[in-house]
């Protein structure tokens, strides 16, 4: 069997979603019978705020962010999505508006299956149910997180929080280690406004972890973790 989805000539696009993981094969080339592909643009919005998604829509290949306005105007970054993760997925069981624009931070080819067809898979292999379920709760347990960010921890612990949980979605890690590289996915003004807090606090603060000799950094993007230990002391 191919492991290259005729959709979109790229990886094999169930093979890198953690609810399709455990499908054998055979399985996973009825998956990919299913998929559609669509590319989009650095900065291009895949789904705007409002709307009603109509199926599963995993990233591929390239990464974005979900977002929206506060009441002032200002972005609210709420989610960062990397290439095997997913959205939409409320959208499988009720037809609800979505309260998020998506939009994406690098070029993106998005993977897209429809209400109907995943309907029909949930109910030929139970245990992906399973893995949503898991998903769902890994994503309440990160929006708590990030509460508790914004309101109990200093600006310092967010900024380097921040960085921890970039680094482990960049290199698939579950913990990171000296010496390991990475490449931020958002600008300063895109990481301030994930954590709320200005994009002078995170210039200031990625400047004092590289003279701290804590992290490294080649231009605005590459960082170099050189201790971890103290990352993580928050």
């Amino acid at each position: 069997m191919s492991e290259t989805c005729k959709s979109c000539g790229h990886s094999l696009c169930a093979r890198r979603v953690p609810i399709f993981s455990h499908l054998d094969g055979e399985q996973l080339e009825t998956v990919v019978s299913l998929i559609r592909r669509k590319h989009f643009d650095k900065r291009e919005t895949l789904f705007f705020e409002g709307g009603v998604l109509q199926g599963l829509m995993i990233i591929n290949r390239g990464k974005a962010k979900a977002y929206r306005h506060t009441a002032d105007g200002k972005e609210q970054i709420l989610h960062l999505f990397f290439p095997g993760d997913f959205f939409g997925e409320k959208s499988l069981f009720v037809d609800k508006k979505t309260e998020y624009n998506v939009a994406a931070i690098e070029p993106v080819d998005l993977c897209m299956i429809s209400r109907k067809d995943f309907q029909r898979l949930m109910k030929d292999y139970p245990h992906i149910n399973q893995k949503i379920m898991e998903e769902l709760v890994s994503r309440i347990d990160h929006l708590e997180s990030m509460i508790e960010n914004l309101g109990a921890k200093s600006v310092d612990a967010r900024i380097q929080s921040l960085l921890l949980e970039l680094g482990q979605k960049a290199l698939k890690q579950e913990k990171l280690e000296d010496g390991m590289e990475f490449v931020l996915p958002l600008s300063r003004e895109g990481l301030a406004n994930y954590i709320g807090v200005t994009r002078e606090t995170v210039s200031r603060k990625l400047s004092a972890l590289q003279e701290e000799g804590i992290i490294e950094m080649t231009g605005n993007k590459k960082i170099r973790v050189l201790d971890v230990d103290r990352l993580e002391r928050t």
